[in-house]
């Protein structure tokens, strides 16, 4: 039977749909640029990943959840974050190409994630894992996903930490970055234990992840005189100008 942490997907997912309502809201006000309306995808995403887990924990396992558990979780949870990222830091024509090639990949993979057949013998009540797959090999594509995320999504936070850092005016994009990185590295942490067979993990770290996340975010929006000098070139994972919704 489901036990306390079982439930935590469910305070995610809560806090997941209005965060990612905010920022696609921003980008709709703002027009900056596609990075708004991908990282406000990519928020929208992780909370449909944890409305899987959130299912499975009050309703069972149910093939049909966990095939999108598997497409929004291990293909989708962090990839549109760390495309937002490119389309920040890199030129539109870079970001236009690496981003095609995230869609085809990523699309292949799904493809393949509604081909496999499930093992039912595998299959636990309340527990979602991708042991269940007929075809293992399935599992072989996410690695390069969260390979892609850590490069661009962590990579690009750690590198805007350490170029606030400089400057006394904006230590606190500093600091945000540096929540937004670890917050990104905790729920590949979680996917590591649940390849482990310990989900539970992963319910633990995703809900910490988004809390560094917004906390993160936060940080980087926080009014002052020195982000208009600053700009949002190089803003990092989340936008760095005041916002005007939230």
């Amino acid at each position: 039977m489901p036990g306390p942490v079982h439930y935590l997907p469910i305070v995610t997912t809560l806090i997941a749909f209005p965060f990612g309502i905010i920022l696609l809201r921003r980008w709709r006000e703002r027009r900056t640029g596609p990075h708004l309306a991908w990282w406000g995808a990519g928020i929208l995403l992780y909370g449909a990943g944890t409305a899987t887990e959130a299912a499975t924990t009050l309703f069972g396992w149910h093939e049909p959840v966990f095939r999108a558990w598997y497409i929004t979780g291990a293909l989708l949870g962090a990839a549109p974050l760390a495309q937002g990222s490119v389309y920040l830091h890199f030129p539109r024509r870079t970001a236009h190409r690496l981003a095609a090639m995230l869609v085809v990949f990523v699309t292949v993979a799904a493809l393949f994630v509604l081909a496999s057949p499930i093992d039912v013998a595998r299959v636990e009540p309340f527990r979602l894992s991708g042991n269940v797959f007929a075809w293992q090999r399935v599992r072989l594509f996410s690695p390069f996903v969260n390979l892609y995320a850590a490069v661009f999504l962590i990579g690009t936070a750690v590198w805007s930490a350490v170029r606030f850092s400089r400057d006394h005016g904006t230590r606190h994009r500093a600091m945000g970055n540096v929540l937004i990185a670890a917050g990104a590295i905790l729920p590949g942490i979680g996917g590591t234990a649940t390849r482990m067979g310990h989900t539970e993990v992963l319910y633990v770290t995703e809900l910490a992840g988004l809390v560094l996340i917004g906390w993160g975010y936060r940080l980087n929006v926080r009014p002052g005189a020195v982000q208009a000098r600053a700009g949002t070139a190089h803003a990092g994972v989340l936008p760095a100008t005041p916002p005007t919704t939230s």
